[in-house]
């Protein structure tokens, strides 16, 4: 019995007392045997079989295991050997491979612990992987990519190159309605030029947009991506393009092309069926003149560069046009509107495209510098109040066209480049030198006054390419981010106050 009353069984044995009587002298009652009584000489005592007992105190270790989780380490510990032999400790692997739970040679503990429910400490935190691994296929995965197991099909989809368009499709119908059949070929990135032209109607700008993307002038018009007007439809005066068409190239430039401005086969079409007018026009001409409205200033919101075809210069009533369009352009719209990611501009910024006059079907005239400069001069006059970006970034002096010309004599320089009449195959348009002359000069072609038209159109291709991406919003769009951005442009485009306004100023 303790001092505190209580009665320790097993440790204080009549046995235990009877063995030990022998070598102390006992204490007062009641006192502990833990105590400094216990202080004493051990005799080294014989065993049954012969042997002693190893001298000095045994002292039992606990073995540590780093490896192990926190939960596991309550097990309770195996005594140490009594015996004369020194201690073999096992070896404490640090860092353990992947598959060592299946090698031969592996502790059954290692392999055990590795075996279990959840992975060990060293696997969460110090382990690295002996092989690089490619971040690339677990990007946009979902499960996939949180689990170790990547599909090599999924990872080789990403890497496959965007599907190419053979023809284009349409962006808006004849209706002016919305389509989304483009959003299959758009992709998440945002290293993209979107371009899209104006002009009246058979000016050339469905061939010209077709082989500034996919074609050249050497092939078939009935393969061009944009649709050109037929022979049959140029003898009836009618038009190809209704609506806005929609094509995508392998570097990612949009290209738009769109129905002509200010008709006259889409009046006499719409007059002579009879088709119902919205209740907001009363007269067709003022509903065809709205329509045209409409589809410029949409180019000026969405579009990164505007090209001008006009066949012949100038027609004064084209820049009237665009001025207006100009004018009833929807504003940007502010960063809280927008996707996030703002770039930091200022949110009452506007932002106009880049605007480029391209003059087609030009004549040898045309190419004269004199003429070339009195070009510049009268645009540069008529549009000196626009916001549009229409001078500084296109320059034919630049192309090599005029070698004799220096980099001041157009001054100022506006957006235009000028195209030379498409030679048809099959004739021969160099005109031959007279019969008078000597016999070697007669074969040779007379003067043409600049480059042949492939080499025109692909100095120009070079040019629209080179120029600089303005920010199209207070946000930097992807492509499908741009294609529900110009959906919504769009969709206010069509309900503009301002557009109805000044339809009721017309009537």
């Amino acid at each position: 019995m303790s001092e505190s009353g209580h009665s320790q069984p097993g440790m204080y044995g009549q046995g235990r007392r009877r063995r030990r009587r022998r070598d102390r002298d006992v204490g007062p009652p009641g006192q502990n045997l833990s105590g400094p009584s216990r202080d004493r000489d051990y005799q080294p005592r014989e065993r049954r079989d012969g042997s002693e007992d190893p001298p000095g105190i045994l002292i039992q270790k606990t073995p540590i295991i780093l490896a192990k989780p926190p939960g596991e380490r309550a097990k309770p510990a195996q005594t140490a050997p009594v015996s004369g032999t020194p201690v073999l400790e096992k070896p404490i692997t640090l860092m353990k491979a992947r598959d060592d739970g299946g090698k031969p040679g592996t502790p059954p503990e290692a392999a055990a612990q590795s075996s279990g429910s959840g992975p060990s400490k060293m696997e969460r935190e110090g382990q690295r992987p002996t092989q690089p691994v490619y971040q690339i296929q677990n990007r946009g995965m979902g499960a996939t990519a949180s689990s170790g197991a990547v599909d090599p099909m999924v990872g080789q989809s990403k890497l496959i190159p965007p599907e190419k368009m053979k023809h284009s499709i349409k962006l808006v119908d004849d209706q002016m309605n919305w389509c989304d059949s483009a959003m299959e070929y758009l992709r998440d990135q945002t290293d993209m030029l979107v371009v899209g032209v104006l002009g009246p109607q058979g000016s050339g700008k469905s061939s010209i947009m077709s082989m500034l993307s996919a074609n050249t002038p050497e092939e078939d018009q009935r393969n061009y991506v944009f649709r050109a007007q037929t022979q049959e439809i140029k003898e009836r005066g009618g038009n190809q393009s209704t609506g806005i068409d929609f094509f995508i190239t392998q570097e990612r430039v949009i290209f738009l092309d769109t129905q002509p401005m200010l008709s006259p086969s889409i009046l006499d079409h719409l007059i002579n069926n009879d088709r119902k007018l919205p209740p907001e026009y009363n007269l067709p001409h003022t509903y065809i003149e709205m329509q045209s409205l409409q589809i410029a200033a949409f180019l000026f919101t969405v579009c990164h560069v505007v090209i001008v075809v006009q066949d012949w210069f100038t027609d004064l009533n084209l820049y009237k046009f665009l001025q207006t369009a100009e004018m009833l352009k929807p504003s940007t719209p502010s960063a809280s509107h927008d996707s996030t990611g703002s770039s930091g501009s200022d949110d009452g910024a506007e932002y106009y495209p880049h605007i480029v006059f391209l003059q087609n079907k030009a004549g040898r005239d045309d190419f004269s510098p004199r003429k070339l400069k009195n070009m510049h001069l009268v645009v540069d006059k008529l549009m000196a109040h626009s916001h549009l970006k229409y001078k500084g970034t296109l320059s034919m002096l630049d192309c090599n066209i005029f070698p004799g010309l220096g980099q001041d004599f157009l001054s100022p320089e506006v957006n235009m480049f000028l195209l030379p009449v498409q030679e048809i195959d099959g004739e021969d348009n160099l005109t031959k030198t007279g019969l008078g002359t000597y016999p070697l000069f007669s074969l040779l072609p007379g003067y043409r006054g600049h480059p042949s038209f492939p080499t025109m159109i692909s100095k120009l291709r070079s040019q629209i390419l080179a120029m600089p991406c303005c920010q199209l919003s207070h946000t930097i769009l992807t492509e499908k981010n741009w294609f529900h951005y110009a959906a919504r442009i769009w969709d206010g485009v069509k309900k503009s106050s301002a557009l109805s306004e000044y339809s009721r100023l017309l009537c």
